[in-house]
């Protein structure tokens, strides 16, 4: 399918047309992150702040925005992270992918998918049982 179809016709595989003719018209380009994702802001939201958009750039995940450009996006900070007066927090950490549903997901120690046995019961637990 060619990518103007799929931007014409689905929301999740970037953005629609419409949405672009919207940025182009009332929208200016603030920067980029190290995805290829665009950053874009103008206009003004019903609390009068700046509307702040981002066009992804394959699939729309918002899993894929790294943290300087969420705390921009989200108003917690004016300065967006191209700028020179943006700086990172030490504790912030780079983008590591949502791996919910794969074999690398978490799986804490009595889960069904864990690896190994579930531990044992103590006896500080009591099953619960209907009409006790």
């Amino acid at each position: 399918m060619s990518t103007f179809l799929k931007q014409f016709f689905t929301w999740w595989n970037g953005n629609q047309l419409n949405f672009r003719f919207h940025l182009w018209r009332n929208a200016e380009k603030v920067g980029e992150d190290e995805f290829g994702n665009v950053y874009y802001q103008g206009g003004k939201d019903s609390e009068g702040r700046p509307r702040r958009y981002v066009v992804y750039t394959d699939i729309s995940e918002p899993s894929l925005i790294p943290p300087g450009w969420h705390g921009w996006m989200h108003h917690k900070t004016n300065v967006a992270p191209p700028s020179a007066a943006y700086e990172a927090y030490e504790w912030q950490k780079s983008h590591r992918p949502n791996l919910t549903g794969t074999v690398s997901a978490y799986r804490p120690k009595g889960s069904l998918h864990h690896t190994g046995e579930r531990p044992r019961v103590t006896g500080d637990y009591d099953a619960w049982s209907p009409g006790e």
